[in-house]
């Protein structure tokens, strides 16, 4: 099976086939192991390991991943959905930096930016206290800081804005 994942503006082709692995053309020795009672998996590389947290996006094809504590945002597609979305004219995806919303309901920690401050790709911006555990949502590209809406000691629900971002 072809997907064609997007990670930001980088776009990978990955063939699963059977137990083998190809990206972009390379053979891979990777697997995936779930941990029993938890929504994590462990992805292996070679000789890395990877902790990998995955939710559904809003929309079919698209999820936020954890990595290794990094948030990163993807859309996966076959190929006969890729073709679908080219042919409906739906594979533009929004202009400019998205803004931070709460992934699960917590406490808001620390906010660790300001107005007009410039962040770059992985640089933490809040951390959140969820299920006991410390979760620090970062940058997923470069933007500037337009509004923090976001409170130290603030409990929000999933889904709430935290930061506006341009």
């Amino acid at each position: 099976m072809k997907y064609y994942v997007r990670v930001g503006d980088q776009e990978i082709e990955v063939v699963h086939d059977g137990g083998e692995v190809h990206v972009d053309g390379k053979d891979l020795d990777a697997h995936i192991a779930e941990v029993e009672g938890t929504p994590v998996r462990m992805l292996t590389v070679g000789d890395e390991v990877h902790r990998i947290v995955v939710r559904r996006g809003a929309e079919r094809g698209r999820y936020i991943l954890w990595v290794d504590g990094f948030r990163h945002e993807v859309e996966a597609l076959d190929e006969r959905m890729r073709a679908i979305r080219e042919l409906a004219g739906t594979t533009a995806g929004p202009v400019g930096p998205a803004p931070l919303l709460a992934p699960m309901p917590g406490m808001v920690v620390r906010v660790q930016v300001q107005v007009g401050d410039v962040v770059q790709p992985g640089q933490g911006l809040v951390v959140m206290e969820a299920m006991k555990m410390e979760n620090e949502l970062r940058a997923t590209a470069p933007a500037t800081v337009k509004a923090v809406i976001a409170q130290p000691g603030t409990a929000v629900e999933k889904g709430a804005l935290l930061i506006e971002l341009e």
